[in-house]
């Protein structure tokens, strides 16, 4: 770029009132027209906002790779400009919720009793069904009356843990994990004692002895 554009720019920017590029005046009045984000960066703010403050919003951009409107990385301060500029309410934590409401990990591992590193490894197994409201987002779960009874204090009866499991099905850990995502096998989490880990309900040798994963 010539270096007569790059002071007319800055003439511009600051307000002054001739340029040092070519002598003529400019209006002081004169203003650069609005940058505004993309929309496809507003949209998942605004189902962001509805569960996550403003630096997990921010976060969540970084993660996509998305950027300022003038090519900055997103912080909390960013993200809730972003946000009153496009109108949209910040998130309001709000009571204890209801029954089958989706909590955050923190707040669900509270209710089971169970650590969040426990949860996020179930999340990873398939054992535990979560969402996201957007790609990068934290998980989030439903904790519904099923849910809740996939985590027991104590092992029930016809349950062996996973290792057991393992061993009298004669196949690896990751087949018993897609025979239970299948819904082929049964399983609870153990989470006292122990004990404590994921149990499978093992009453033969297995939902086919000639099945292999895919």
């Amino acid at each position: 770029m010539r270096q007569g554009a790059v002071l007319e720019g800055v003439a511009l920017l600051q307000g002054l009132a001739e340029c040092g590029h070519c002598g003529r005046r400019i209006d002081r009045q004169m203003r650069m027209a609005p940058v505004r984000t993309a929309g496809d960066t507003v949209d998942p703010v605004r189902r962001l906002a509805a569960h996550h403050a403003d630096r997990m919003i921010a976060s969540v951009l970084n993660r996509q790779n998305r950027s300022t409107a003038t090519g900055l990385r997103f912080t909390a301060s960013r993200a809730a400009s972003l946000r009153r500029s496009w109108r949209i309410p910040r998130f309001q934590p709000v009571g204890p919720a209801a029954e089958g409401e989706l909590l955050s990990v923190r707040q669900a591992a509270r209710e089971l009793e169970v650590s969040p590193s426990t949860l996020h490894c179930l999340v990873n197994d398939g054992f535990l069904p979560a969402e996201q409201v957007a790609p990068g987002a934290p998980w989030r779960i439903r904790l519904d009356e099923p849910m809740r009874a996939r985590f027991q204090a104590e092992l029930p009866a016809g349950y062996v843990a996973m290792r057991e499991a393992v061993r009298r099905l004669g196949v690896s850990r990751q087949t018993v994990v897609q025979w239970f995502k299948r819904g082929k096998l049964d399983a609870v989490m153990i989470y006292r004692g122990k004990r404590k880990g994921l149990a499978i309900k093992v009453v033969g040798p297995g939902p086919s002895l000639f099945e292999r994963p895919e």
